[in-house]
Formats: C-alpha cells, structure tokens, sequence
C-alpha cells in the first residue's frame, strides 16, 4: 500500500513539484506561522511581520531574525 504524506498548506501545487519539495515547504510554512519565542521577554508570542521582521504580541518589541523563524535551530538542515 502506498505511503500517505501530509500535504495540509501544499494543497495548492496540485500535482506539480512532487512530493519531497511539498513536503519541505509545508515543515517551513509549520515553523514559521508558529509562535515564537522573543528574546526580550522570554514569552512565546513571537509572530512575523515580513520577511526577517518579527514583533512580539506583549512587549511590542520589532527586531530581525532569520527570514522563516528567529534563530536558527541545533541540527537545522533547512
């Protein structure tokens, strides 16, 4: 029986790109959409802005980080 893969924010490539592509950027879109947490006040409610700009929900603190999340992670491949 085939493999199901989970392709929830991909639905819109259709059959195009294959597989493993959709795959990568559905785990980037997860990641950034999260909340995130600020390095000023130490809550998770780190959302982003644009491309880089993040804002913090309870401090209102704007500061730069990567483009999809705000540090990168230990063991990151992407």
């Amino acid at each position: 029986m085939a493999k199901k893969h989970k392709s929830t924010t991909t639905k819109r490539f259709g059959p195009r790109y294959g597989i493993t592509g959709k795959e990568k950027v559905a785990r980037i879109e997860a990641e950034m959409r999260k909340l995130h947490k600020c390095p000023y006040c130490a809550q998770e409610k780190v959302r982003r802005l644009v491309m880089g700009v993040w804002e913090c929900k309870k401090c209102l603190a704007k500061f730069t980080g990567k483009a999809y999340t705000t540090v990168k992670q230990k063991g990151e491949l992407i």
